[in-house]
């Protein structure tokens, strides 16, 4: 069955038309709602809320633990995506996790350009540290350019000096946004969704003048060093593959502990696909069961007695 869902999912994404003309930001934005948008689960709250000075969406699952919080943010290339579009897929991870979550609406290019986004991520974190969040309570998770915005976040946060949260999972994170990863060629035509145009265009959209390079806009190339535990999961039909492979092996060669799940010819951000997809779904538990497991483990340590 799941091959038959796999081929299912590859000639939908493919049989969805290109515009002849590239169509304006806002074109876009309407454009991936209706495509991507997903309700958050039943079972789960949704509320609107205030976070670092940003609207956002709060969800709450039935029976959320009250010793966790999950802060997600979104994907779609820093151009596309909010809170709405993702609800269903956070609310299904919260679901699965039993954890309360904050999806925070930061600002979008190419009206907001670099560093904008990792501006309002590093704005969510801090406030919920300032409200008086455990950071060891605390969890991220983020799909795409949102799992790069994860990355910068933390980045930022340790660099001002506060402390970071027990784990963080990325869904098909876009790190690098110099496009230097090999995987631009060689899953050029197993991509179903993207070509090298289309990312690129949303690399100039989101730096403007800035330096592709900065460790904040690609944190490939940033020093890792400190960062929590990771979960990386990426599918071999996407043109970031090898944005999740290097990441990995830079995380692991500089000590942080870190998990790559590479999924056999499945596309970008595949998670979307719960409930239609029996690999989606085991990825999203797996991801649950390790934020889950991370909480665990601090809120052990912070009891056990000074040594």
């Amino acid at each position: 069955m799941s091959r038959q869902q796999r081929e299912a999912l590859d000639a939908l994404l493919r049989s969805a038309p290109r515009p002849e003309t590239p169509p304006t930001p806002e074109e876009q934005r309407t454009g991936f709602a209706a495509a991507v948008g997903r309700p958050a689960p039943e079972a789960v709250a949704v509320r609107r809320t205030v976070l670092g000075g940003r609207p956002a969406l709060e969800l709450e699952p039935a029976d959320a633990a009250d010793h966790g919080l999950l802060l997600y943010l979104h994907g779609g290339g820093y151009l596309v995506g909010s809170p709405d579009t993702h609800a269903g897929l956070v609310g299904e991870l919260a679901r699965r996790a039993g954890l309360r979550a904050l999806s925070p609406d930061y600002r979008l290019a190419p009206e907001h350009p670099f560093p904008a986004a990792v501006d309002d991520g590093f704005a969510a974190y801090r406030e919920l540290l300032e409200s008086g969040t455990d950071p060891r309570s605390l969890v991220l998770a983020g799909d795409s350019a949102g799992g790069g915005l994860v990355l910068a976040t933390l980045l930022a946060a340790r660099g001002a000096g506060l402390p970071l949260p027990a784990a963080a999972v990325l869904f098909s994170p876009w790190v690098d946004l110099t496009l230097a990863g090999a995987s631009y060629r060689s899953r050029k035509e197993a991509d179903p969704l993207f070509t090298e145009a289309d990312i690129r265009a949303y690399a100039d959209h989101y730096l403007g003048t800035g330096d592709p390079t900065d460790p904040l806009a690609s944190p490939l190339f940033a020093d890792l060093t400190g960062l929590p535990p990771l979960l990386v999961q990426v599918g071999t039909n996407e043109l970031l593959l090898d944005d999740a492979v290097r990441l990995a092996a830079r995380a692991a060669e500089q000590d942080v502990a870190v998990t790559l799940e590479v999924e056999s010819g499945l596309p970008h951000v595949f998670q979307q696909q719960f409930g239609r997809l029996d690999e989606a779904d085991a990825a999203l538990q797996r991801a649950a069961r390790f934020l889950t497991a991370h909480l665990d483990a601090a809120r052990l340590d912070a009891l056990a007695p000074a040594r």
